[in-house]
């Protein structure tokens, strides 16, 4: 579902080739799609608290010509299946359960824009030799993941309403945290594919019980031990990762990652300004394909 007046790149990226498909974990149907050609580097792209695989719809296409790109549904999230209790650990492992069903030739990256990048640090610090690096976009590691935060205190999310009709429902649709709309056509393709058929209209896909915290240790520790490449992403006008939280991170990692600021971009960056994101992420995984890691200063 786009606007007539969307450009030709969005919607050519739309109508970009792709197949889904479903890799069970732990019992639980875990819903991916898939841009590219086999055989090349792997990517995954790992969405938002209350987003889903389609955020990534429109750009993904545009880094499968030179990758072998999935973006998979966490549980609780899109068309994957629920489960009782959301743990970061668990979303993890569901990230490499869909990077090992994928069969990529080498170890893959993970691309996880806010809860996202949550999960990925997770996945970076207990499996690090399985990964190639982690591109956190847009994750506050002081504070909850934005999402979590609004879900924990009841002012979203927490009783999703149904409506009597979709186009209603995408009217309805908003970013959580707030932020100046990105271009209408990109809101409601995201809005259009947040949202599912029920007995007594249209609801919303996620899992309200996807905000109830779940991890086993904090998330600065979690940092502080990944054990492959990591990048920093951040809006450079998004008040959740301001500079100063951006170099808290960067002292975690043993001020041994790249901080890149997105240009005119909030928190939900892969929706406001999606080009500048793809031109960056290009340019740190194309560095990372040429270059050796850094072993970590003395005494780290």
């Amino acid at each position: 579902m786009t606007s007539a007046d969307a450009p030709d790149w969005f919607t050519a990226a739309l109508s970009a080739p792709r197949t889904e498909g479903v890799v069970t974990v732990e019992g639980c149907p875990i819903h991916t799609i898939r841009w590219g050609e086999r055989g090349r580097p792997g990517l995954i792209l790992v969405h938002g608290g209350a987003a889903h695989a389609e955020w990534w719809s429109f750009t993904a296409p545009q880094l499968a010509q030179q990758y072998d790109v999935v973006a998979l549904d966490m549980s609780g999230h899109g068309e994957s299946g629920r489960r009782e209790e959301y743990p970061r650990e668990q979303w993890a492992r569901e990230v490499m359960a869909v990077a090992d069903d994928a069969g990529f030739p080498g170890p893959p990256v993970l691309v996880g824009h806010s809860l996202g990048g949550m999960v990925s640090i997770v996945a970076a610090s207990l499996y690090g030799e399985r990964l190639a690096g982690a591109v956190i976009v847009d994750s506050p590691v002081r504070a909850p993941d934005p999402e979590s935060e609004e879900g924990a205190r009841g002012r979203a999310f927490r009783n999703p309403k149904t409506y009597p009709d979709l186009e209603t429902a995408i009217t309805h649709f908003h970013l959580v945290p707030p932020q100046p709309s990105p271009a209408p056509w990109v809101l409601r393709h995201v809005a259009a594919n947040s949202l599912r058929k029920v007995q007594q209209g249209w609801s919303w896909k996620f899992d309200p019980r996807v905000f109830i915290r779940f991890s086993l240790k904090p998330m600065s520790d979690y940092l502080a031990d990944a054990r492959s490449r990591v990048a920093l992403f951040r809006g450079e006008l998004s008040y959740l990762v301001p500079p100063e939280t951006a170099e808290y991170m960067y002292e975690l990692l043993n001020r041994n990652a790249p901080i890149v600021a997105i240009p005119q971009a909030h928190h939900h960056l892969i929706l406001d300004q999606p080009l500048a994101f793809i031109a960056a992420l290009r340019a740190i995984l194309a560095d990372w394909e040429h270059s050796v890691p850094r072993r970590p200063r003395a005494g780290a």
